[in-house]
């Protein structure tokens, strides 16, 4: 754009702001704007900015350079909204980027008219694409449920293969969805389990593994035997300070 074409283009933008066009703005408009050619989608940017109310309906709109070239690229793009190339067979780099270039051109420029309508797919899976599904033990055209529930399913069949939190933990005191991590006891009334454990319950690992249920005699039994080793451990304790306190006794007599 030059400054005449520039000049111009001030006049255009004064039939809506009443604004006093000089020469010295010209040359900045044309100097804001040189790769900016004089054409319709140029004027239209100008008409699309006055059809815009301001943010502040005391301010004045006022366009300038850039509101221009902002405004006319998005009524170019729009035309461009439904475009697909159209290659031809065997071209190569240089043939695509000047054919490809020169479509994106036409149709942006308005010289082409803009595509109405996105192309669809058509037809049908070929013979050898059915056959190799087939042959991986899938059913070409076989019904696909789409409910939530078959979703949740088949989500938690893939999470369940990835182990221990695969499973909701059986632990009634527990009860970790899947994905979350195990609970120890304790708390409060506003969240009462505790923190998260490093390793799930052993419960929750058997489930994962499909091992079956420890049974309430299996669980009690060892249970008893916790119990046992605790109590060994307190005693050999026990005797260690007994131990220490005597030869203590002993030091200071």
């Amino acid at each position: 754009m030059n400054p005449a074409e520039a000049a111009e283009l001030l006049m255009h933008a004064a039939a809506f702001d009443n604004r006093n066009g000089s020469a010295a703005a010209a040359k900045a408009w044309a100097a804001a704007l040189h790769d900016v050619p004089l054409d319709d989608d140029a004027r239209n940017a100008v008409a699309a900015y006055y059809t815009t109310p301001p943010q502040n309906p005391n301010e004045r709109l006022w366009i300038l350079p850039h509101h221009v070239r902002t405004l006319r690229s998005k009524i170019r793009s729009a035309r461009l909204e439904n475009f697909q190339y159209e290659p031809l067979p065997d071209e190569s780099p240089a043939e695509f980027l000047a054919r490809y270039r020169g479509q994106v051109q036409a149709i942006a420029s308005g010289a082409v008219p803009a595509p109405t309508g996105r192309l669809a797919l058509e037809g049908c899976p070929s013979r050898e694409f059915v056959a190799e599904l087939e042959a991986r033990g899938w059913e070409v055209g076989r019904p696909v449920e789409d409910d939530e529930e078959s979703a949740a399913a088949e989500l938690a069949d893939e999470v369940r293969r990835s182990g221990p939190l695969g499973v909701v933990c059986p632990v009634e005191k527990c009860r970790a969805a899947i994905g979350k991590p195990c609970k120890a006891p304790g708390g409060s009334d506003k969240q009462p389990l505790g923190k998260p454990r490093l390793k799930p319950h052993s419960a929750r690992i058997r489930a994962a593994a499909g091992e079956p249920e420890q049974a309430a005699e299996e669980r009690a039994e060892q249970e008893q035997r916790i119990r046992q080793m605790s109590a060994r451990a307190l005693a050999r304790e026990a005797e260690t300070v007994e131990d220490a306190v005597l030869v203590d006794e002993e030091a200071a007599s």
